[in-house]
């Protein structure tokens, strides 16, 4: 596990209360887990993403959720392998097809021929990478021309959710871009993956506010690169 999944933490979701954490602070959670004789940051992380897998797209709650955006606030925040972990874990939970989504840079293509291809066996899965048997990689492709039109990302969210029952999608940095915004407001939520070494409390706020704000569902936040505190056993050998 990379270093940058090794270090997550499932901070709130929307079934809890609180606010965006950006910054960590020592709690009775985070920091005891570093007394326990034989605690393993990875299987730590596990556990997180497993818990978040199960909360959002598993709850059972009355209003289903198959596909979510995972964005960070900064781009340097490694959220494809958050996405990568995320959608693994689910396809270990479920029977049913999951996609890993690259961020969407789709090549423009002709309408009537994406349609006609849609209609005999789907555009995505043909291009897609299956991992094992339920699944599947969908690549980033290049762009071509700039911003991305709403209705654009709307036909690929869509066909997304037609050719797999879950999707976990990565979008954008939100500082960079309003992209993974236009998104989350077709997809079923959003998900922000805060980084303790790069994301600053009041940034992350003013990115919820305006995920709020454009009536987004905003699910809950990942916090990642979490640094803990070494175990007591450790400093006993010094």
């Amino acid at each position: 596990m990379s270093e940058a999944v090794a270090n997550i933490e499932l901070l709130n979701s929307e079934t809890d209360t609180g606010t965006c954490t950006a910054e960590p602070e020592e709690s009775q959670t985070s920091a005891g887990l570093g007394k326990k004789a034989g605690w393993n940051p990875d299987e730590f992380a596990r556990e997180q993403i497993r818990g978040l897998v199960r909360k959002v797209f598993l709850s059972g709650a009355e209003r289903s959720v198959r596909q979510v955006v995972f964005s960070a606030v900064e781009p340097e925040t490694d959220v494809r392998t958050v996405c990568r972990w995320v959608g693994e874990a689910l396809a270990e939970e479920t029977s049913a097809s999951v996609a890993i989504a690259g961020r969407f840079t789709p090549v423009l293509h002709d309408a009537r021929a994406s349609r006609e291809s849609s209609e005999r066996k789907g555009r995505l899965r043909p291009i897609a990478t299956r991992v094992r048997g339920n699944l599947w990689l969908l690549p980033s492709t290049p762009r071509e021309g700039g911003r991305m039109s709403a209705a654009t990302l709307h036909q690929h969210l869509n066909e997304m959710r037609r050719e797999f029952e879950f999707s976990v999608v990565e979008g954008r940095a939100t500082s960079e871009s309003m992209e993974a915004m236009a998104m989350a407001q077709f997809a079923d939520g959003i998900i922000l993956v805060l980084s303790a070494q790069h994301t600053r409390r009041p940034q992350a706020r003013k990115i919820k506010e305006a995920l709020e704000g454009s009536r987004a569902r905003l699910m809950g936040t990942v916090l990642s690169d979490r640094v803990f505190p070494m175990p007591d056993a450790i400093y006993r050998r010094l």
